[in-house]
């Protein structure tokens, strides 16, 4: 039971990594990549619609972004998507892609981006912790249901901080090298 709420729980951690990691990529840093771009909400046919389902991505040269619809018709709409997004980027319009050109990163913009980048990694944190709350309170049902025993339970919850320690570290990691990213001029 110990086993499968500690799997349980891995499960769950491993997911919030994955969505940091995924939310990270979209926060610019001085190269082009299409992560940026890729999951800005464009209004398409009412419903909105990650970029990435309605355009092909691509990186021509290192501080610029092609943008190419698979629907011509869906131009206007993801132009509009690029400016009210909070890329802070001008999208310019050739009738059948858009480009982004990526300006270079002043100073005061870098440390905006760094902390951005350590409010979402607090957020991962707070996710991780969570999870680590959950799993303790399912274990301390089971000993009170008087499925697992008092040393059970103080096993599961040391196993549970240790594997909670584990991912926190791994999001600082993380965090430490998007911020070098970053700040690398």
């Amino acid at each position: 039971m110990i086993n499968d709420a500690l799997r349980e729980a891995e499960e769950i951690m491993k997911a919030s990594i994955q969505a940091l990691e995924d939310d990270l990529a979209a926060i610019r840093t001085g190269r082009a990549a299409p992560a940026l771009v890729e999951k800005i909400p464009v209004e398409y046919y009412g419903q909105p619609t990650p970029l990435l389902q309605l355009a092909s991505i691509s990186v021509p040269e290192p501080r610029s972004l092609l943008i190419k619809p698979f629907d011509a018709a869906s131009l206007k709409d993801i132009e509009r998507a690029i400016q009210v997004s909070d890329l802070g980027l001008t999208p310019n319009n050739d009738g059948k892609s858009i480009r982004l050109n990526l300006p270079a990163l002043n100073e005061e913009r870098r440390r905006e981006l760094v902390k951005i980048v350590n409010n979402r990694l607090e957020q991962a944190r707070v996710s991780v912790r969570n999870v680590r709350r959950d799993s303790i309170k399912d274990m301390r049902e089971f000993e009170q249901e008087k499925l697992i025993s008092i040393d059970d339970l103080k096993r599961g919850e040391d196993d549970t901080q240790k594997l909670t320690d584990e991912y926190v570290e791994e999001i600082n990691v993380i965090g430490d090298h998007k911020e070098k990213e970053i700040m690398e001029v």
